[in-house]
């Protein structure tokens, strides 16, 4: 399976989609389709953690103090799903692979995998 996770309105996720090749993704845009509860459980199997899927930088995370709380993986997890901004993008699967956020690592480890 090759799939990606994406918001349309995040320059970045714009930025890295045209720098590789998208032939035979599933794209989704996590805005206009958020991500179900299935989605994220396989989305968990790669990275065996909520937190690795979870958005730091989303302004939600600031505006509701959420940096001050301690949070467990079932609490990463209900904030992914209830709002889409928490889910940390892009997030590539590429087959047995995942590649999650936009570090400078993580899209060069993307780039050397699909090309």
């Amino acid at each position: 399976m090759k799939k990606i996770y994406f918001l349309q309105t995040c320059d970045t996720c714009r930025r890295i989609l045209k720098e590789v090749s998208l032939n035979g993704f599933e794209l989704q845009e996590v805005k206009a389709k958020p991500i179900n509860v299935a989605q994220l459980e396989e989305l968990f199997a790669f990275t065996k953690s909520y937190e690795a899927l979870f958005n730091k930088r989303a302004k939600l995370y600031k505006e509701k103090n959420i940096k001050n709380q301690n949070l467990s993986e079932t609490d990463y997890r209900q904030l992914i799903l209830d709002d889409y901004t928490f889910l940390k993008r892009p997030v590539f699967i590429v087959y047995d692979e995942i590649f999650v956020g936009n570090s400078k690592k993580v899209i060069e480890n993307l780039k050397a995998k699909i090309g």
